[in-house]
This record gives structure tokens, sequence and C-alpha cells, in this order.
């Protein structure tokens, strides 16, 4: 009986230790959807797009920071981007969104922050904007900033981020895999009653499909019934929104951005942004009342890009069909869900404002759960 028992215990001490750690959900075996991934399974899949972040985690109360995401090396108010934005909800605060659906196009890089610093972020990405070559004589920008409410870790009222925390994120911001979890604008996220934060996964179509990249980037604070890849694991853990008092608040939002490689503009972009909110509905969210999702979505193609002083009265550009979006679509579904995820499994337990506490997602509950039904269904 004893050798037994050593021999289980043996076997099971590499999953309940792994289990400790943080990752993505792939390092634990959980693949979502069944489309390739890109080579970094991250939004920085889509060539020339960068993120950057700054975290602030400053005393006992001080948990928020900026992401910010820029669509290519260029500068982007001379080149613009084909742009589309999708409300799931709006109960939130995204700057700029109705000019890029009059105009159908993106001229600053993106920001995400907590709801009382969009002001902040916007005033950074204008004066980002200004101080560039070839921008001196331009007289208006269209700053895009959008948000989440981290007021339950953060001293959210302080708006301790400054216009140089974000100048620092654009300055450092990288086509290397987005750092996930409790960083940058997701430090003081909670989603689905966990911790929280930012997220990112890529698809990448086969060369018959295309071969065009979706990459995805979440700031997720939002809630539901928490489900990984199709399994309910909120109701298991007994987690959910509206179980108890203490989970009756699912309010917080989820900002998402989505880029792509495909030559689509604005009209067949908002189509994909939409599919990104079945994406979230996947995980379980439920875009509650008082939650602001957003997806911001844009296209690299570099055909499509648009000058600030066109020259030409009538442009031709190369467009897909209508036909070929599905893909596309499927893409979107699959990688908005698995950043989602991927923001649950790498974020820390943190601790803020008022000794207010968002525990990580218990990986050493959740991966057994996941496995054994999985097990079954073979």
């Amino acid at each position: 009986m004893f050798k037994k028992i050593t021999g289980i215990v043996f076997l099971l001490w590499p999953v309940l230790l792994i289990a400790q750690q943080r990752g993505r959900a792939r390092d634990f075996g959980i693949q979502i959807g069944v489309m390739p991934t890109g080579k970094l399974n991250s939004i920085t899949d889509v060539a020339g797009v960068r993120v950057g972040h700054t975290t602030l985690h400053k005393g006992t109360s001080i948990r928020t920071g900026v992401t910010v995401i820029i669509p290519h090396e260029g500068n982007l108010f001379q080149q613009k981007v084909p742009a589309a934005v999708y409300t799931g909800n709006g109960f939130g605060k995204l700057a700029g969104s109705t000019q890029i659906n009059e105009l159908g196009n993106l001229e600053t890089p993106i920001a995400l922050t907590n709801t009382l610093n969009v002001s902040t972020a916007m005033d950074a990405l204008i004066g980002y904007t200004l101080q560039q070559k070839e921008n001196e004589k331009i007289s208006s920008v269209n700053a895009v900033a959008g948000e989440t409410n981290d007021g339950f870790l953060n001293d959210i009222r302080g708006r301790h981020l400054t216009k140089e925390d974000v100048l620092s994120a654009l300055n450092n911001a990288d086509t290397a895999m987005v750092e996930e979890g409790a960083v940058g604008a997701g430090t003081g996220t909670v989603c689905f009653g966990f911790k929280g934060g930012i997220g990112s996964s890529s698809r990448k179509l086969p060369a018959s499909l295309g071969g065009y990249t979706i990459g995805v980037l979440v700031q997720s604070n939002f809630g539901g019934v928490l489900q990984i890849d199709g399994i309910s694991v909120g109701e298991t853990l007994g987690k959910f929104s509206f179980s108890n008092q203490l989970l009756n608040n699912v309010d917080g939002s989820c900002m998402i951005v989505l880029a792509t490689d495909a030559p689509i503009d604005h009209r067949n972009l908002l189509r994909l942004a939409k599919r990104a909110m079945l994406g979230l509905g996947k995980t379980g969210g439920i875009a509650s009342n008082g939650s602001g999702d957003y997806v911001i979505a844009f296209s690299t193609a570099t055909d499509l890009r648009i000058a600030h002083e066109e020259k030409n009265k009538v442009v031709n550009r190369p467009l897909l069909e209508n036909d070929e979006m599905s893909p596309l679509f499927m893409a979107t579904i699959e990688a908005t869900e698995e950043a989602i995820i991927n923001s649950l499994f790498a974020a820390k337990t943190i601790t803020g404002k008022e000794g207010n506490t968002a525990e990580a997602l218990p990986l050493n509950r959740v991966l057994p759960l996941l496995n054994r039904t999985k097990t079954r269904e073979k």
C-alpha cells in the first residue's frame, strides 16, 4: 500500500508543482480552438505591430498602468491604417471612437489604462504625435484611449498615471511576445472574480485561405460564469456572478484590440470586430449593464494605408472579397477567447487599495478539472 501511494504522489508531483506556476494556457496543455497560432501566439505576430507597458505597483494602493498598441513603425498620422470600433456594451470611455467609425481609419497608437486616466493617455498621445517629424503643421489629432475601471485594487481617484508613464510605454514598445497578466493596463483588473489582466493570442490562416494573421490583445476586467475551452470552470469552483453578495458586481469592462494583415477596410473590420464579442461570450462573459466592452480593429495591409494628404481624388485599393471573410471570423473568435484565458492564467494574486485582494485563478484546481473532463470526452 505504501509503495502504491508513493507512486501516486510521485506521478502527481510535477502536476502539483506546475500548477503553482503561472503561464499561458498552452504552457499547461490547454489548446483553445482548432486553428494554428502564429509563431508567438501574440498580437505582435501581425508584422509591424508593437506593444508597450508601464506598470505602476507602488505602496499599498497604487495598482494601475498603461498598455499601448502601435500598428506600424512609421508615422501613423501620415500613414493612417483602416480601422473600426464595435461597441458590445457602451458603459465605458473610448476616446476617439466616433472619428474612427466616421472616417474608417486610425491615426494614433491605441492606449489602454484606467477610467480616470483616459485624459492623461490622450494628452500623451497628442504630444507624441505632434512631436513627430512631418507633423509640425497639424492642428487636429484623434487620440484613441480606452479604459477599464480598476478601482477595487487601485486608488483610482488619485489618478496616478502620468504623461511620462504613457510616453515610456510608447518609447519602449516592441514586437516581442506581449507580457501578460497583472502588467500595464491590466495591473489592477479583476475578471470572473479572479485576477484579470492583459492577455494576447493569434491565429495564422493556411496559405490556401490567404495566409493572413489575426492578433488579439485584451484588457480583461469583467464578469460572468467562467468557461475554459467549453468547460464551466466558474460553476464547478462555485465562484461566478450572482452566486453570492461578494460577487454580485459583474461590472468592469473588457477592451479588445484586434490586428490583422488581411487587406480589409472599415466595413469588413467592423464585421470582424463583432466576432470578437463571440469570443468573449465563449469565456462566459455576459457584457453586463455596467461593463464597457469595446473592440478596436485595424488592418496593417500596406496597400490600404491612407496618406494624410492624399494626392489622388479617386483611390483604388485591393480588398478581400466578402466570401473570404469567414476564416478570419473564426480566427478572431478563437484568438479572443484564448487571449482572455491567457490573461487569467498569467495573472498573479494582487492585494491593493484598502487591503482588497484579487486571487489568481487557482490552476491547481482548474488544471485537474480540465484534464479530467477531456479524459472523459475521449
